[in-house]
């Protein structure tokens, strides 16, 4: 079977800037701030007292009671984003093959919510303190296993765990399975939920996050000269991918194509960027090459941009080596400047940032830029958002144990 052409149709955000697409796209283009201050527990002794988080988020709104307390956070964003996304590419579901639907949806850390509560009841009341559902709400599979069983999809149903670039590496994965005609439709992307007790902990005993807890709103500052670290993100971005053929034939709106990836380590440390950025660069090049263009068709990249004083340079650098002199005339962004960083979803909800950028020809502001790093000095597009006609554009996505990604999207044309 030759290549086939895969096309997004359909797009579902759960965001700290908005709860539906258009409700995240108004956010990203006007600069909104996702940031504010935990009130859910107590933070008093914690180092980091703020997150990004989602607010005005009703489960309940979306399944009954009994479903949603079967899931961890992270499986109901994950539910909900899929179902936004479904219903947003107006596929009728009565007249597909549901053998040929795929689910990849992943998480960077999956159920951590659920097993710091059982770690408690276990202290507690010991093995009878734990829940029957401890283990299926949980693992990382799971929300892939939701949608799979809600909508009756019996395609290739798993997902790809990669810390920070998961949701970029499930997305990749179902454009290879469209693509080589495995499946013909897929549901795809990232979810997580880790502003809780231990997820803040974490990552301020490994100084990750900012502790900028007198402005939490201008905490995200990537690429600014007085960044301190990232801001604590949860959230769900989900992509509906389905063939060309198909997209065309029923008349669906096509927001953009998917045109290639690169996947590659830095294979140098668990936590820290390669400074010589080897692997990005690999990533980066082979995404290239895999949509078969040159670096100069590209318009717009999306950038991991954490705020972190080490990663900004570092993939900065990456870029100038790849791109040359060209790089300077690209629009980049760090959409995490808004929404923070939403780890294991971060790969997806900037996908759907990106894809955006590509429909609307319009890439949104890096915000709370103040001070300029001499390191940093590529067009972050900041502050404010900016028209340019984007064709093709990037979206880079970096976890923890060194794995990266880069995705490629472009304009739908016949």
């Amino acid at each position: 079977m030759s290549e086939r052409r895969v096309v997004v149709t359909g797009m579902g955000a759960i965001t700290p800037i908005g709860n539906t697409l258009d409700a995240f796209w108004d956010g990203l283009k006007n600069g909104k701030s996702g940031a504010s201050v935990i009130k859910h527990f107590d933070t008093e002794k914690f180092a980091t007292k703020f997150a990004a988080m989602v607010d005005d988020f009703n489960v309940e709104d979306f399944m009954d009671s009994k479903a949603a307390r079967r899931m961890d956070r992270f499986s109901q964003f994950a539910s909900v984003a899929s179902d936004m996304a479904i219903a947003d590419s107006s596929i009728k579901l009565d007249e597909i093959d549901k053998n040929r639907v795929a689910v990849l949806i992943g998480t960077g850390i999956g159920g951590m919510e659920t097993f710091y509560k059982n770690a408690v009841a276990y202290e507690k009341h010991g093995p009878r303190g734990i829940s029957p559902f401890f283990i299926p709400m949980l693992i990382p599979d799971i929300a892939s296993g939701h949608v799979s069983i809600k909508h009756g999809f019996r395609g290739p149903n798993y997902c790809a765990v990669s810390a920070c670039a998961t949701g970029s590496h499930n997305i990749g994965l179902a454009y290879d399975s469209i693509r080589n005609g495995q499946s013909d439709y897929a549901v795809c992307g990232g979810a997580e939920a880790p502003v809780i007790e231990m997820g803040v902990s974490g990552f301020n005993s490994i100084k990750a996050m900012s502790t900028r807890n007198d402005d939490p709103a201008t905490a995200s500052r990537p690429f600014d000269v007085d960044r301190d670290g990232f801001v604590l993100g949860e959230g769900s971005g989900i992509l509906f991918l389905e063939t060309y053929d198909s997209a065309v034939k029923r008349g669906a709106k096509i927001y953009a194509e998917i045109c290639g990836y690169g996947f590659s380590a830095d294979a140098h440390h668990i936590t820290a960027p390669d400074p010589e950025g080897k692997g990005v660069m690999l990533a980066i090049t082979e995404a290239l090459k895999s949509a078969g263009i040159k670096a100069e068709d590209i318009d717009h990249i999306n950038m991991h941009g954490t705020s972190t004083p080490l990663g900004d340079i570092a993939e900065t650098n990456s870029i100038k080596k790849v791109f040359g002199d060209y790089a300077y005339k690209i629009n980049l962004n760090s959409t995490k400047s808004m929404t923070g960083h939403t780890l294991g979803a971060a790969g997806a909800v900037e996908s759907i940032a990106t894809i955006l950028a590509i429909y609307n020809d319009l890439v949104p502001p890096t915000i709370n830029h103040f001070k300029t790093d001499p390191q940093c000095d590529l067009n972050y597009t900041v502050n404010e958002a900016q028209d340019r006609k984007v064709r093709y554009a990037l979206n880079n996505a970096f976890g923890f144990g060194g794995h990266n990604t880069t995705l490629v999207m472009k304009k739908f044309e016949e």
